[in-house]
């Protein structure tokens, strides 16, 4: 995963309502996506990253919504490495890491998407908003 993310040759953004449909959307769109660049749906990382997407868009429209009436969603790959990143408008900056490492207080979502993004060898990160009333969740995963 050498690549920066501003090299990836491939990217597509879409944002939808932060409303439940926006999760089907968000994983269609990825879906297509990898299939136009080359990546077939049969990759091991694939059905992962189907779920990590699936995950966060979820988390926004869960948590986000009285706040964010909109969430955006970030694909982008290259050679050897997958990115997404989901967008909300609410301030809040989740603390990924300690979903994996607590003893058994956290559960759900956030965690699912830090288990498979680690056993997977990938990186994720929460960017805030320069204004700090939003972020971007970023997961990188090796293809």
């Amino acid at each position: 995963m050498s690549t920066e993310l501003q090299t990836l040759p491939h990217r597509h953004v879409i944002t939808l309502p932060t409303e439940p449909s926006a999760v089907r959307t968000a994983r269609e769109t990825a879906e297509q996506a990898l299939l136009e660049w080359g990546i077939g749906l049969r990759h091991p990382t694939v059905d992962p990253a189907l779920l990590i997407l699936a995950e966060l868009v979820t988390n926004s429209v869960r948590h986000a919504a009285v706040l964010s009436p909109t969430v955006t969603v970030i694909y982008a790959a290259g050679p050897d490495c997958l990115a997404l990143a989901v967008h909300d408008r609410h301030p809040y900056q989740p603390p990924l890491y300690g979903t994996v490492t607590d003893t058994g207080t956290r559960t759900g979502g956030l965690a699912t998407v830090m288990e498979l993004t680690l056993a997977l060898g990938g990186t994720a990160v929460v960017r805030g908003d320069a204004d700090g009333g939003g972020k971007s969740i970023w997961i990188t995963l090796p293809l």
